[in-house]
């Protein structure tokens, strides 16, 4: 492709002995472009697969045979009018926020166009004794705006369709760029010739409402991008490894090899899967496993990378480093699963791969028809115009936008934010929810679920203990009086915090440390998955019960999707006796606990294979890879970033009520898009036969297009009204009402 880089040097080696190139590519303007490019490299000798990720634009070669020629896949890409560049996500990053900034500057210039040039085509439209020098001067002034302004404001359409024509192909954009330069040329021959009308405005018009339609998907689809970013964050870019004589050093992850000894101090994120060899800890594995109760690991116990140290210090013998770790897995199953989902093509671009040549055919016939009855050829032009102007995907193209703007509004307002500009379509054809347990059907952060039998004086004096310590158990016996102010305590690593009240020493934390193991015994046996806090104050004591709480309306929810006919499931990675217990108090049957990243991903490919449309919500990073593989997604506002990531929605708050009206929209609006492509449908039955025959002019076509434009965005205006919305979704409703975002 592009000589400015040596792709060969881009090209990896995987485990298994593949070969690997990533590069950016550009040129691709709808999900239609991804089969365009795969089929395209399909019978290269040699080459395994291509896949295209349509959201980073990314395109990924694997090969295994030593006789594939990378130049051969370039120069056909080539060739199709597309290019290559080293893939770089800040790059890409960059490339998007600067490609939304030249759409908005595009709609900007193309709007104040319109809005001038409309004013000056009303004076002439409605000025009856209007002077022809008069006339003319308005088309004048109207071709000064409108020339430069088009040729601004008409490069997204007009470079990507010289691409696909340059490459032996049309698109979309091949008839916008025509009907507008073709409108303009005539406008610019009628106002030479002194003309009565011009075109001016018909044109401006056109693509201002296409760039707004395109700049609305744009901005719905720009929020994947941190995804590497929030999983770098989860790395050690330095480990400190032991020598042969004690001594150790800090290097680059990048240098360590399996059966190298590292070593992990408190506050550490762990840079190395591997073994303990030395020492005892309290880890944090919630971002990995999804496990909410701190783990205590000791010798023989395996640790992965990414799990966070709280106060122990490690030797660890490193069993996988540099790519092969378990975090390293979850990113090329998040990536693995991005691919997969990009193919879904949404139903605008289903439409659109027939339409474009529908409308040259239409224009070219209209206008052959009319030179062969001998009517001129300024006539026959005329006539081609007012076609490719009627037929001017206009309405297409606001037909999807239009309602994910109104639907996105809606569910905002319901507490449910978008990151897939696709996802309301994906929602709408969902049959199947998996559910994550931990900080999903339960709340984020554990509750203690005895307070009531504690003295008030007690809970706020335990209250300010726990504002000294950043133990999550101690953080939900803070919460139970958040305006305690906080003494001055002692943390005691792995036993808790003490402080002088009164004279009296107070503590908090094990029951150990407050010398508190008879009360506990006296408790008899408890839940598993209930965690004790102790505090003592000279005779005064207590027991705080800690445990993860069901959301308020977890049961409710979950009757409410039963009754929309879904299937409902529970995937954890937690212990699977807590996920029976969750189970069991929800009425859920299929449930499957202590699974993996990786494991998770291949029950939702298996209900794939079985034709079911899954919706996963999840909350951890070791949900991340279920969520972006899943057929649509959805994640809580408290959840990992990169699970908020890969997701293609996020609820706010702490009900699971948004997940349910999302589902009750998403349907209304899937209903309102086929509404507004067919309304688009039936007004080319009627419009495009008057055109061909010459009684359209090519303004009162221009105003036949905006009608129709007008009119599929006043039909999506009803995905905001709540009442069309509990009539729709195959007729059953659900009970609650959407409330606002908290």
């Amino acid at each position: 492709m592009t000589a400015d880089f040596d792709y060969h040097s881009l090209v990896t080696k995987t485990d298994s002995g593949l070969s690997r190139l990533d590069a950016a590519i550009e040129g691709m303007t709808c999900a239609a472009c991804i089969g365009e490019i795969e089929r395209g490299l399909r019978d290269l000798p040699g080459l395994g697969s291509a896949r295209v990720n349509y959201t980073n634009r990314r395109l990924a070669l694997e090969w295994r045979d030593e006789t594939f020629d990378l130049s051969a896949a370039f120069s056909r890409l080539r060739r199709m009018g597309y290019e290559l560049h080293p893939f770089e996500l800040a790059d890409s990053e960059r490339t998007e926020t600067e490609t939304m900034r030249f759409l908005l500057r595009c709609l900007a210039i193309a709007g104040f166009a319109a809005m001038n040039i409309m004013l000056l085509s009303v004076g002439v439209w409605v000025g009856g004794d209007i002077d022809p020098e008069t006339r003319d001067l308005f088309h004048g002034v109207s071709a000064l705006i409108a020339l430069p302004a088009a040729a601004f404001a008409g490069q997204p359409f007009f470079r990507s369709a010289f691409a696909a024509l340059r490459a032996g192909r049309l698109n979309m954009d091949v008839p916008i760029s025509l009907g507008v330069m073709l409108a303009l040329i005539m406008s610019v021959y009628e106002t030479v010739t002194h003309a009565e009308h011009a075109y001016f405005d018909s044109a401006t018009m056109l693509l201002t409402f296409l760039l707004l339609g395109r700049f609305l998907d744009h901005a719905m689809r720009r929020k994947t991008r941190a995804v590497a970013a929030n999983l770098a964050a989860l790395r050690a870019p330095l480990a400190s490894r032991v020598m042969d004589d004690g001594g150790e050093t800090r290097v680059p992850v990048a240098q360590i090899k399996p059966g190298d000894l590292v070593l992990s101090r408190p506050g550490e994120r762990l840079p190395v899967d591997g073994v303990i060899v030395s020492g005892a800890a309290l880890l944090d594995d919630s971002l990995i496993t999804g496990e909410t109760a701190r783990r205590p690991a000791q010798i023989g116990d395996s640790v992965y990378a990414g799990s966070l140290n709280f106060d122990g210090v490690l030797t660890i013998r490193v069993g996988a480093a540099n790519g092969a770790t378990l975090l390293d897995d979850i990113e090329k199953l998040l990536d693995k699963a991005a691919n997969a989902r990009s193919r879904y093509i949404r139903l605008a671009d289903r439409v659109s791969r027939l339409y474009a040549p529908m409308v040259h055919l239409a224009a070219l016939s209209t206008a052959l028809f009319w030179i062969v009855r001998g009517a001129s050829f300024h006539d026959a032009l005329i006539a081609a115009i007012c076609v490719l102007i009627i037929t001017c995907p206009c309405a297409l193209a606001l037909a999807v936008p239009a309602v994910q703007v109104v639907a996105s509004g809606a569910l905002f307002r319901a507490g449910v934010l978008l990151n897939s500009a696709d996802a309301i379509e994906r929602l709408a054809e969902a049959d199947t929810i998996v559910f994550d347990k931990t900080g999903t059907l339960t709340a984020p952060a554990p509750r203690v679920v005895n307070a009531d039998s504690i003295s008030p004086e007690t809970l706020a004096l335990a209250a300010q203990l726990a504002q000294a310590s950043r133990h999550p158990l101690a953080r939900a016996v803070a919460a139970l009086s958040p305006e305690a102010a906080a003494i001055d305590a002692r943390e005691q690593q792995g036993l808790g915090v003490s402080a002088m009240v009164d004279g009296i020493e107070a503590r908090l934390g094990s029951t150990v440390f407050c010398e508190m193991t008879r009360q506990v015994e006296a408790l008899g046996v408890l839940e598993p998955d209930v965690s004790l806090v102790a505090f003592r104050h000279g005779d005064r004591q207590a027991l705080f019960q800690i445990r993860q709480i069901l959301r308020s309306d977890a049961l409710e929810t979950i009757n409410a999707l039963k009754a929309l006919g879904f299937a409902i499931e529970i995937l954890s990675g937690d212990r699977p006796e807590a996920v029976e217990k969750i189970a069991v108090a929800l009425g859920i049957a299929d449930w499957r606990g202590g699974l993996s990243p990786s494991e998770k991903v291949a029950r939702l490919d298996a209900l794939r294979e079985a034709d079911r449309k899954t919706l996963m919500i999840g909350d951890g990073l070791n949900d991340a890879p279920a969520l972006a593989s899943a057929y649509v997604s959805i994640s809580p506002i408290d959840a990992a970033h990169i699970a908020q990531a890969a997701a293609d929605a996020v609820f706010l708050g702490e009900r699971l009520q948004p997940i349910a009206v999302t589902i009750n929209l998403a349907r209304c609006a899937r209903a309102l898009m086929r509404q507004n492509l067919g309304l688009s449908v039936i007004y080319n039955i009627f419009a495009v036969p008057l055109a061909m025959a010459g009684w359209l002019t090519p303004l009162i076509a221009a105003a036949a297009m905006s009608g129709s434009s007008l009119l599929v965005t006043l039909n999506a205006l009803r995905a905001g009204d709540g009442s069309l919305q509990k009539t729709m979704s195959s007729g059953k409703t659900y009970a609650f009402q959407p409330e606002p975002a908290e």
